[in-house]
């Protein structure tokens, strides 16, 4: 059976385990040659093909529920579950989502693109189960990384007191995206020692076959007690101590020993751990050898590894390389990243600097408040993470650093849409960062002028966030000058009489380009840089007002408490009367893709804005 003739997980319960083997091979080539031409999480997909088709075959999954921790290691699930034909389609506008999605699939039990969720969602689907009655499995998939996120141990604790019958899997390839960091890890790389016993497991199997007359009974007797010879080898204590029976640690390149501890654990009356040890990146060399440049990848060169198109107008780049021009300068700059060493540009940082850096693992919450702590002690201390995962920090931001008005900088990565979609968009940082008391807030539209609010931020006694998108859209050129300074106020990019154009962060470069082509339908338009949300520029505002002429605000935000709300509650404040056009997201986004690809679905690119600013019949004010 080939690979296009798998149209759900049943298709391959009576395959041989060489046929699986052959499969195998055919999945990791399929999801290669996808993602060399998309894009997408490749290491972690390519270490989970074995264990997905162990899964699959030991379980029901038309009415078990298999739930995906972060999500990235779904693609061979994805494929197996009748959406092979459309897999050309992964992450691609309009296609297939690169994260579980329930409306794509009834396979896909609930959406995930975050760490650490997937075993509380199995408590409250083990919970519901058994309050409807119903007698199906619950099996989460977590990998090593999201453990060290402090949710899954609220779960493992409430799962474990309450001894409900769920199986956790414990996909441990040592890593989460960068390599796994705390004393977590320290742990189960004790308990991957055990891997001996897999080596060892197969030599005494081999050698009892062997003997004559005797063998057989004595094979059958040893499988009998092998876990008590296994704890000779593994021994656990923290997952038996949370309510949890341990399984393993097992290969997870071997189907055959996969089912048969998933079959053992179906028939357990509780809460089971499983331990499957896989390989980051397995079947492609290049992402065997460098499993986190590969982890989440644009288009790649199959035969060479490289990357096809790399950036050179990084904005994390240039973050991370400011930040080690000032820690060279002042010794109280040290920085914090939740397992984002690379996303967030700090490798150059860690390598000069590997005292001053403090990667915490999958712990937002956690980052914000040590950061917090370090502030309290003296040093200034730049927290870099995404916008999407500072959401799980925001208690903390009010509790901890904006209460006691803290100089803590954060290093708010990939505002603005994803490429990854609805659950990776930084869509709603302006919203939630802006009315935090004493938290000044600054979107950077270019390279040059993010390195300049790093320096700002550094000479506050409160707190800053600074938001900026992955990519520098405006075109700059030379940004290394570590003299220019940054002032919390507006700037006018561009003059014009008719109309004003307030543009944030990446959207300036949108902006420009909408200047340039209303100034061909005769119409002049000032355009200009709203670099700094919390404090608005009151002052320009007014000024505006005054000027009796339409204003538009435009951002790859959401609109409700983005830009555009804040400027009409300043304007209604002051009692002004303003021809106001607010341009921003709608709704929930759940789109994925190209970014133009996007703006233009938002209409939020420069041809529909103009078009937009142009049906506006108060547009010669």
């Amino acid at each position: 059976m080939q690979l296009k003739d798998i149209h759900s997980p049943e298709d391959i319960k009576n395959l041989s385990y060489d046929e699986l083997r052959k499969l195998s091979g055919e999945l990791r080539e399929r999801i290669i040659s996808t993602v060399a031409q998309n894009g997408g999480h490749l290491a972690s997909n390519l270490g989970t093909v074995e264990m997905t088709l162990a899964l699959h075959r030991a379980f029901d999954m038309r009415s078990d529920k298999l739930i995906w921790d972060v999500g990235h290691q779904c693609y061979t699930h994805k494929i197996l579950t009748g959406r092979e034909k459309d897999f050309d389609s992964l992450r691609l506008f309009g296609g297939m989502a690169g994260f579980p999605r329930r409306e794509e699939s009834a396979y896909d039990a609930f959406d995930a693109g975050h760490a650490s969720t997937a075993i509380s969602a199995a408590v409250g689907f083990a919970r519901a189960r058994d309050r409807m009655g119903e007698n199906h499995h619950v099996v989460a998939v977590v990998g090593d990384g999201a453990l060290t996120g402090g949710m899954c141990y609220e779960a493992l604790n409430d799962a474990g007191s309450s001894k409900l019958r769920m199986i956790v899997v414990l996909n441990d390839n040592e890593m989460s995206i960068s390599h796994n960091v705390g004393a977590v890890s320290k742990y189960l790389t004790h308990l991957r020692a055990g891997k001996g016993w897999f080596g060892t497991k197969k030599r005494i199997s081999r050698f009892l076959k062997k003997l004559p007359v005797i063998g057989m009974p004595l094979h059958r007797a040893f499988h009998r007690v092998k876990d008590s010879i296994r704890n000779i080898f593994v021994q656990d204590r923290l997952f038996d101590s949370l309510g949890f029976h341990y399984l393993g640690p097992v290969d997870g390149r071997d189907i055959a020993s996969m089912e048969r501890i998933f079959a053992r654990a179906k028939n357990w009356d509780g809460p089971v751990l499983i331990h499957v040890v896989t390989q980051k990146g397995k079947g492609f060399k290049y992402a065997e050898e460098n499993p986190t440049m590969l982890h989440g990848t644009p288009p790649f060169d199959v035969k060479t590894g490289e990357l096809l198109k790399p950036s050179k107008n990084s904005m994390s780049a240039a973050a991370g390389d400011e930040l080690c021009r000032m820690a060279q300068k002042d010794e109280r700059v040290v920085a914090v990243t939740a397992a984002m060493l690379e996303g967030t540009g700090l490798k150059g940082f860690a390598q000069k600097y590997p005292g001053r850096l403090y990667d915490v693992g999958i712990a937002e919450e956690h980052a914000v408040t040590m950061a917090a702590g370090l502030a309290c002690g003296g040093l200034r201390p730049f927290v870099a993470i995404y916008d999407t995962f500072l959401q799980r920090g925001y208690d903390q931001l009010l509790h901890d650093v904006c209460l006691q008005h803290l100089p803590v900088c954060f290093l708010v990565d990939r505002a603005g849409m994803s490429e990854d979609g609805a659950t990776h968009h930084g869509i709603y940082g302006m919203s939630y960062l802006a009315h935090l008391p004493g938290m000044t807030v600054l979107n950077a539209s270019s390279r040059s002028e993010l390195r300049a609010m790093m320096r700002f931020a550094l000479l506050q006694d409160g707190p800053v966030a600074i938001r900026y998108n992955k990519t520098d859209f405006s075109g700059c050129g030379d940004d290394t000058d570590s003299s220019a300074c940054y002032r919390p106020v507006w700037q006018t990019l561009r003059e014009g009489e008719d109309l004003t154009i307030l543009a944030t962060g990446a959207m300036n470069a949108e902006a420009l380009r909408v200047s340039e082509l209303l100034k061909e339908k005769g119409v002049s338009a000032r355009v200009v840089n709203a670099s700094c949300v919390s404090p608005l520029d009151e002052e320009l505002l007014l000024r505006l007002a005054d000027e009796n002429k339409t204003v538009v605000t435009v951002e790859d935000h959401a609109l409700r408490g983005g830009l555009g709300d804040m400027t009409a509650a300043v304007f209604a404040k002051k009692n002004k009367k303003v021809n106001l056009l607010m341009l921003g997201v709608k709704g929930i986004c759940t789109s994925q893709g190209d970014r133009t690809l996007q703006l233009k679905a938002q209409k939020l690119d420069a041809l529909s804005i103009t078009e937009r600013i142009l049906s506006r019949k108060e547009i010669n004010g």
